[in-house]
Order: C-alpha cells, then sequence, then structure tokens
C-alpha cells in the first residue's frame, strides 16, 4: 500500500522544474532538430507547436489529474479511481513495463553524451580531424567496456539521487541541472547566431518555405510532426503521473500542464537554433539523421574556433537533458514498487539498481557482441506501442463514465488556482482526441 506520509514537493516551481525535467530529454535535443530538418525545417515546427497545444497538453493533464487524484502510482491510482468490477489498473502495468523498457536503452544513450563530454573536457578529441570524427563514434560502438562504464555512472548516479528522496535528492538537483542547462542553452545558442551565414540556417528553421514543402510533402511533414509533438512529453507510460501523485491541490492541473509544454518547447526550440545555424555556416546537410549529433556536430566543433570548449559545454548540456529525464522516471520505478509491493524506498532502490542494470547490458552489446539493434527494438516498443496505446488509454478512461470519467477528471484538473479545462471541450476529448491518438498511432506502425 501507498506509504500514507507521501512525500510531495517543497514549492510549485520544483514540481515544474522536475515534471519539465522528465520531459526534457533526448527527444528535444537530439530527435527533435534532425526530424525537424529532414522534414522542411520552419512548416514543420509550426504544425508541431500546433500539435502540442491540441494533444500534448489536454493528455499530460489527464496523467497529471489521475496522480494527485489517486495519490499513488498510475497501477495504484488507477485502482482507486476505476469503476468496482473493471480492470482499467491493467493498463498501468503496461505503463510500468515501458517506463523498464524506455530505461534500460536511454541509459546508454546518455552514457553517450557523457562519454563525449568527457572526451572534450579530457582533450582525447583534440586535433582529429573531420575525416576520423565518424571513426571516433564507430569505436566507440565498439568498445562495451566504454560504454558499460558509463552506463553505470548514469545508473548509479541516477539512484544515488533518488535515495536522498523527492525534496532532497530529486527536486534539488533537478533544480540545479534546469538552471544550468538553460544557461548553456543561451551560451550556445548566442554563439551559434554569431556565426558566420547563420541567418540561412534561421530562415530555413524559422521562415516557411513552399518549394520545401511541396517537395517533402504536406501529409509526411504533418504526420511526422503529430507524432513529434505527442512522443516528446513522453507521456502515455505514466512516467509523468507519479509526479501529479506529489501535487498540491492549490493549483489548477491545466496551467501547470501548459507550464510544463512550454518548458519542454523552449529546450527543443532552442536546441534547432544551435544546431541549424551552425550547420548553415559550416556548409553541413540539415537532414543528416540521427548521426547529426555525435558525427555532423563534433566535425563541426572540430572546426570551430574555441571548438573543443563549445563540444563540452553543448555534451554537458546533452547530458543534463538526458539525465534529468533518468531520474525523473527512477523516481517512477522507485515508487511504484512501492506502492504496489509495500517495499521500503531503500528497498525498492536496490531491487530497481539491480533490474535497471543487467537490463541494461543488453542494449550496450547489442553494438558489438551481440551484433542485434536492441535499442531499435527496443524503442519501437516503447515509442510506437505503449506511448501511444497508454495514451489512448488515459484518455478513454479520463474521458467516458466507464473508466473515471470527463466530469470527475474535470473537477480534478480545474481544482485549485489558475487555467481551467472548459465542459464544452468533452466532445473534443472523447472523440476527436482519441481519433488523432489512432492515427499516430497506424502511422508509426507504416514502414517509413
Amino acid at each position: 500500500m501507498p506509504d500514507k506520509k507521501r512525500e510531495g514537493f517543497a514549492s510549485r516551481l520544483g514540481f515544474i522544474l522536475v515534471s519539465a525535467g522528465c520531459a526534457v530529454g533526448i527527444g528535444n535535443v537530439w530527435k527533435f532538430p534532425y526530424v525537424a530538418g529532414s522534414n522542411g525545417g520552419a512548416f514543420f515546427v509550426l504544425v508541431y507547436l500546433f500539435f502540442l497545444a491540441l494533444i500534448g497538453v489536454p493528455v499530460l493533464s489527464m496523467e497529471l489529474s489521475v496522480g494527485r487524484a489517486g495519490k499513488s502510482t498510475s497501477i495504484v491510482a488507477i485502482k482507486k479511481l476505476e469503476h468496482k468490477g473493471t480492470k482499467w489498473h491493467i493498463t498501468g502495468w503496461a505503463g510500468l513495463l515501458g517506463c523498464y523498457l524506455l530505461m534500460f536503452y536511454y541509459t546508454t544513450v546518455s552514457g553517450w553524451m557523457l562519454t563525449y563530454f568527457w572526451k572534450y573536457i579530457s582533450g582525447s578529441l583534440y586535433g582529429v580531424s573531420e575525416e576520423q570524427v565518424p571513426d571516433v563514434f564507430n569505436s566507440l560502438l565498439a568498445d562495451p567496456l566504454t560504454m558499460t562504464i558509463f552506463m553505470v555512472i548514469i545508473v548509479i548516479a541516477g539512484f544515488v539521487v533518488i535515495a536522498f528522496g523527492v525534496q532532497k535528492g530529486l527536486e534539488r538537483v533537478n533544480k540545479v541541472m534546469m538552471a544550468g542547462l538553460f544557461l548553456i542553452i543561451i551560451g550556445l545558442t548566442v554563439n551559434s547566431l554569431l556565426l558566420k551565414d547563420a541567418g540561412k540556417g534561421i530562415e530555413f528553421y524559422l521562415v516557411p518555405n513552399g518549394n520545401i514543402i511541396k517537395d517533402i510533402g504536406i501529409v509526411k511533414i504533418v504526420s511526422n510532426a503529430m507524432s513529434q509533438a505527442f512522443f516528446t512529453l513522453s507521456i502515455g507510460i505514466g512516467a509523468m503521473e507519479v509526479f501529479g501523485s506529489y501535487m498540491s491541490s492549490e493549483t489548477s492541473i491545466a496551467g501547470d500542464a501548459v507550464r510544463i509544454c512550454v518548458l519542454d518547447t523552449f529546450v527543443a526550440i532552442m536546441a534547432g537554433l544551435i544546431i541549424f545555424p551552425a550547420c548553415s555556416s559550416f556548409g553541413v546537410d540539415t537532414a543528416e539523421g540521427p548521426s547529426l549529433i555525435f558525427v555532423t556536430l563534433p566535425c563541426i566543433f572540430s572546426d570551430m574556433k574555441g571548438g573543443m570548449i563549445w563540444g563540452a559545454l553543448f555534451f554537458l548540456f546533452m547530458t543534463f537533458a538526458s539525465f534529468s529525464t533518468i531520474i525523473a522516471v527512477f523516481e517512477n520505478l522507485v515508487t511504484n514498487i512501492t506502492d504496489v509491493f509495500g517495499f521500503s524506498r531503500r528497498r525498492s532502490i536496490i531491487i530497481n539498481l539491480v533490474i535497471v542494470l543487467v537490463f541494461s547490458m543488453p542494449c550496450v552489446l547489442g553494438f558489438n557482441l551481440l551484433s542485434t539493434d536492441v535499442l531499435g527494438f527496443e524503442d519501437y516498443i516503447v515509442s510506437k506501442i505503449l506511448l501511444p496505446l497508454g495514451s489512448l488509454a488515459y484518455v478513454l478512461f479520463c474521458s467516458f463514465k466507464k473508466g473515471w470519467g470527463f466530469d470527475s477528471y474535470l473537477k480534478e484538473c480545474n481544482t485549485g488556482e489558475g487555467a481551467k479545462i472548459k465542459h464544452s471541450y468533452a466532445t473534443f476529448y472523447r472523440y476527436v482526441l482519441p481519433l488523432m491518438i489512432l492515427f499516430i498511432f497506424v502511422m508509426g506502425l507504416l514502414p517509413s
């Protein structure tokens, strides 16, 4: 059973920064720039912002509302709120599986970020030519020992933070990291905007081009923008729901959901302002794809004045972004085990530490000894299946009487001071929103 003396956040700012830290991650600073680049830039960004407001805010408000009303993680909270005889809480188990799978590969990618930061501050990338940069990343993937060491550092550091509790660990560390992240973003952005020919990259990123839209296809751009807006918040697997259980009833959930989305979007947009001006300045193709971060950008840093410093700052920024998500999801895992099985927090931390360390190894070894795309498989299950179906479950549970019901959701969501959701939105929530999520789910399963 959940702890009756459940710890909460020390401040509203702490809640918003921790929740935003969970949302802000590799999807913002790694995936968003290359997806925007391969989908024509400015028009994609506009459509992305539109659907973030249309899909992201409502679903996020539902997760947080379930958490605050149930005062527990998703499995227990949904069981409290569901009607007797129904089995909605089963979706909470699927969400917990999604959180574990996410961490089984996310810790490896976060380890890559930390590895590159170390390479820059240690000087091991000093003097590496543009032609040698791709070999650096390929050598890392072929080295299971190095990847294991940095993955283990990330995992242990994450659970050490969680061991100090919500206020002294999660909240305090996230405040520092998010403040550092925002300062580094500003510095990197100013540097990129001052580069020669940076204006071309800004124009590509912020000014819609009809010819580009025609070449790529408006349907493809809209579909990809919807998917990115949906996945950037990691909604649907209960990763955000746990923070609702720590929320005060003094402020409305709708207003805080908007603030979290704004901070999440700010980081994604600023990442583009860092990357696209630099690409145009050094003549790099903006549609490079996933290699943009680990191959293309280090090539730019190798040619840039003070490149070792800017490279170190960039990968520190990336490490902060990914680590903020990791400690937030670790909190979800620990609290789930505590709530569901009644274990002490300490015992839950030890159990989860062992689970994450052991089951993160297949992803590490998939790039070398196993020669299997474990990361791709795990990401596919989470991103293409569990996130959309989990979000659909939250929407149906909160919208229909056979679940929790729209009136109950609305009452919880609007409790406290701040922005309110109108009852007239019920039709959109019940019928339009599920169809949009199904569209994203189907499009995600189709071959690209």
